[in-house]
């Protein structure tokens, strides 16, 4: 079993399982990593997973890629925290980070360090009102907004003017909110000519839930791996594929995987001598 270290520092520990990679941090980490990427200009971009993400990433292997080459990916969801505690990682509850509930302590360090950060996504009133409540919590907060519904293709006027505005804005702090795989794709696409030094490619519905736009969950919820059941409730025809049956999905690479992993070091002879079937081939998609 990995260590992990729970401490308020910057941990380097990567752990892989499902084909994901990533560097659990809590919260408190998470807003570390933030500071020192943006008084270090780093330009680095910083993604999420969750259950939803790991059913993408078999869809599309542009997503795979895409997560191949980001600086920092954290976990967002109890079920990759439940799923990282079966493959033998230490991991807690304070390691599931989400945007509902790391915007407030993130916008607060963003007023007092005088951070300029651009929020692109929601709905063009629900961006505004999202920006008009984090003004009203934090009056020193440099904040500009654009809506995410746009031609995000990579040529089309409507992107270029994107890009044009935010580079003119020079944020330190870029947060990129249209939904997977779209927020990803857009990052990926855009991100070498964006003049940010650190991107949050993964913000999600966090501006929806400020602005009133979609109910917030019950902030106890999350840490119980219950939240998912309140946005259901919510939104049954957008979420019902996604809660409901793009899990049994990630339960078949499960039971695919796990036995693997698990007898690896023992039948390393004869697994080099198998011929590959397409469980191996499922497998080695997400990897």
């Amino acid at each position: 079993m990995k260590a992990l270290s729970s401490a308020s520092g910057i941990s380097t520990e990567t752990i892989r399982f499902l084909g994901l990679t990533l560097q659990p941090r809590s919260l408190q980490q998470m807003t570390l990593l933030v500071e020192e990427g943006i008084r270090e200009r780093r330009n680095w971009i910083i993604a999420n997973h969750n259950l939803h993400s790991v059913y993408l990433c078999h869809r599309y292997p542009k997503l795979r890629d895409f997560y191949s080459q980001v600086s920092w990916t954290h976990c967002d969801g109890m079920s990759l925290v439940a799923l990282g505690r079966l493959y033998g990682y230490p991991l807690q509850r304070e390691h599931r980070v989400t945007l509902a509930d790391w915007i407030y302590p993130l916008m607060e360090l963003a007023a007092s360090s005088g951070w300029r950060v651009f929020h692109l996504g929601s709905s063009n009133s629900a961006a505004e009102k999202g920006a008009a409540q984090l003004r009203k919590l934090y009056p020193a907060l440099q904040i500009e907004v654009s809506g995410g519904y746009f031609d995000a293709s990579y040529d089309s006027s409507e992107n270029e003017a994107i890009v044009d505005r935010i580079n003119a804005y020079e944020p330190d702090l870029l947060m990129v909110g249209m939904g997977m795989p779209r927020q990803e794709f857009w990052t990926q696409e855009n991100s070498a000519r964006l003049n940010a030094p650190v991107i949050l490619s993964s913000v999600g519905a966090a501006f929806d839930y400020l602005s009133g736009a979609v109910p917030t969950p019950p902030r106890w919820a999350g840490p119980l791996g219950l939240e998912w059941l309140f946005r259901l409730a919510h939104d049954p025809s957008r979420l019902f594929t996604r809660y409901l049956i793009e899990p049994s999905y990630v339960l078949l690479l499960l039971l695919l995987d796990y036995p693997r992993r698990r007898g690896a070091a023992s039948l390393q002879p004869e697994i080099n001598n198998e011929k590959p079937n397409r469980g191996r081939s499922m497998l080695r998609r997400l990897s």
